[in-house]
């Protein structure tokens, strides 16, 4: 049975597409009444109209940037002002301005990486730890990557940014416990506009290294997340658990 989430309040960061629209939607769908930010407001009023259409749920939408701590700010503020509380915390906003040889890496690219994937999501749970969760409890859940865990050759500097935020996740866990759990979810290869390099063109190629032969989709890692926000796991915090498709357990990451 799916965990009722009515009465609760969600923000999810990076929400307009993919992997963030997927994780806004199954809350949705389960009774949430959400937040979804992302920096370009049409597109969030698409999503936003898109998602109430899908699932008949409130969507409030705050366009701005992730890295921008007035935008985070807003987020939050208007969160509860709106939905009266602050439950969930999902900090899926990434970016990956670099591939490639580290050694050639522009490196003001990798510190606004690492500005956005890691030091924004601590300013997330920041605000939302001042606003409500201190208070009051909550689930906070960062969407990592297996290019956190295993190396990969090729997106090595956002893999590091993972890395940061799956031992982000331990720290916070343990500070922030009893009151608010915190755990990750680590993705390999979900098929969405910000992996497109990654498999378009070689789709069935890339697959065949999975032990589930398919690469990803938001709903893999949206029903994951949901999970891990409900009380069905109320005694799991401080967890990053891996939603890619068997990868791992072969020896790669792709």
């Amino acid at each position: 049975m799916s965990e009722d989430f009515s009465g609760r309040a969600a923000l999810v960061t990076g929400a307009s597409r993919g992997i963030g629209l997927g994780i806004a939607r199954e809350l949705l769908s389960r009774g949430a009444r959400v937040t979804i930010t992302g920096r370009k407001a049409d597109q969030l009023a698409e999503a936003a109209k898109q998602l109430e259409a899908d699932t008949g749920g409130r969507v409030l939408t705050v366009a701005g940037n992730a890295g921008d701590d007035a935008s985070r700010e807003e987020a939050v503020t208007r969160t509860v002002e709106e939905f009266g509380s602050l439950d969930v915390l999902v900090n899926n906003t990434g970016i990956n301005p670099q591939f490639g040889f580290l050694m050639d890496a522009d490196l003001s690219a990798v510190r606004k990486i690492f500005d956005v994937n890691v030091v924004a999501a601590l300013g997330f749970v920041q605000l939302a730890w001042k606003a409500w969760m201190g208070e009051h409890g909550g689930a906070v859940v960062n969407v990592a990557s297996i290019g956190g865990i295993r190396s990969t050759g090729v997106i090595g500097a956002y893999g590091a940014s993972k890395a940061a935020l799956i031992r982000l996740t331990e720290e916070l866990a343990w500070q922030l416990g009893p009151k608010v759990r915190v755990n990750a979810v680590a993705p390999a290869v979900v098929k969405t506009k910000f992996a497109e390099a990654l498999y378009v063109g070689r789709e069935e190629e890339a697959a065949q290294q999975y032990p589930m032969k398919r690469l990803g989709t938001p709903e893999d890692v949206a029903s994951l997340v949901a999970f891990l926000c409900s009380d069905g796991a109320s005694w799991i915090t401080g967890e990053t658990v891996r939603v890619d498709g068997g990868l791992l357990s072969t020896g790669t990451a792709g």
